[in-house]
């Protein structure tokens, strides 16, 4: 199957977005699971053009039976995660008539959202990957992935899913309560835990957003009908959520793309592009973010932090405020 529709996949799948980690890369090709009418399938995801997505999929070894597969479906799936209903054409028009956001068109090319199939994966990694490094919340999320999610053999490799909430609600917080559990068991060998992934602090915020998810305290199937500030409000109740990851969870797991997650550094990059290098309050880049850009505000923020981190824009205001 051929997918014709602008994109950069690298560069879309590089770019650290919180939604999931990266797919992972088998034989040049990004292979991702997913589940049409419940029946787990790995995506294999290559690109020759930024014009176009070469697709192809594989059933589990156990079962090799391709007659109920679904190719609208898969064509409507990738079409989702990849968001190819957003016309990066109007993106660019947008962008090009402003000075400062034109020169990421180019830098930026072909970069889309990476949105989640799961909201609750998004929800948790976006906790996970606050004030965290890419690559090590991205490596975390692929450990609890490992540890309590279901494996599918294909012949690909094997393949893990996103436990449920139902499932990580379950899970140990830490090493001292699951050896309290098991009392014959010593510390040291206590890796069935959240901070046995390398979560840090935020393992007890992973597990209560996780309890109150699974109560359906929050039900994450009502935030799809909700607008953006009520869904902001409901989101902003979940342990370790701040106004930032907030923003991340409504714009990668829920479609909200007037949401323009703001931290420290796109303050330092607003600053100096609109600013004058002033020092603003994040919570000011933030309503200048969305009242500038409107509904476009996620993928310029998306845009800006990717042109930030590999201009050498970011290591320009890295020194400037270390000094």
């Amino acid at each position: 199957m051929e997918l014709n529709n602008l994109i950069n996949l690298k560069l879309t799948q590089e770019s650290g977005q919180t939604s999931q980690p990266p797919w992972q890369v088998v034989e040049n090709s990004y292979c991702g699971l997913i589940e049409i009418a419940n029946s787990p399938i790995l995506l294999k995801v290559s690109q020759n053009n930024i014009n176009s997505l070469k697709i192809d999929w594989e059933l589990p070894i156990s079962n090799q039976s391709s007659s109920s597969i679904d190719e609208i479906a898969i064509y409507e799936e990738i079409a989702n995660i990849f968001d190819f209903n957003f016309n990066l054409g109007e993106l660019y028009d947008f962008m090009g008539n402003d000075p400062q956001l034109e020169p990421a068109i180019d830098f930026c090319k072909g970069l889309r959202l990476f949105i989640a199939r799961d909201p609750f994966e998004c929800i948790i990694s976006s906790i996970c990957s606050a004030n965290n490094s890419i690559a090590r919340w991205t490596k975390s999320i692929a450990t609890i992935s490992s540890k309590w999610g279901k494996s599918y053999e294909f012949l690909s490799g094997t393949f893990n899913s996103f436990p449920s909430s139902a499932i990580l609600s379950e899970v140990y917080e830490d090493e001292l309560i699951e050896s309290g559990v098991n009392g014959d068991k010593g510390i040291e060998f206590c890796l069935n835990n959240l901070k046995s992934c390398g979560v840090g602090y935020r393992a007890s915020y992973m597990k209560k957003a996780s309890e109150i998810i699974n109560s359906e305290e929050i039900a994450i199937s009502d935030i799809f009908k909700m607008d953006y500030d009520e869904a902001f409000d409901t989101i902003m109740k979940l342990p370790g959520v701040g106004p930032k990851v907030a923003d991340c969870i409504l714009l990668y797991g829920f479609g909200f793309n007037q949401a323009f997650p703001s931290d420290v550094w796109i303050k330092r990059i607003v600053s100096h592009l609109y600013f004058n290098g002033k020092d603003i309050p994040v919570s000011k880049v933030r309503e200048f973010g969305m009242d500038k850009f409107g509904n476009y505000a996620g993928y310029v923020q998306l845009y800006l932090f990717h042109y930030a981190r590999k201009s050498g824009l970011m290591d320009k205001l890295r020194k400037k405020y270390l000094y």
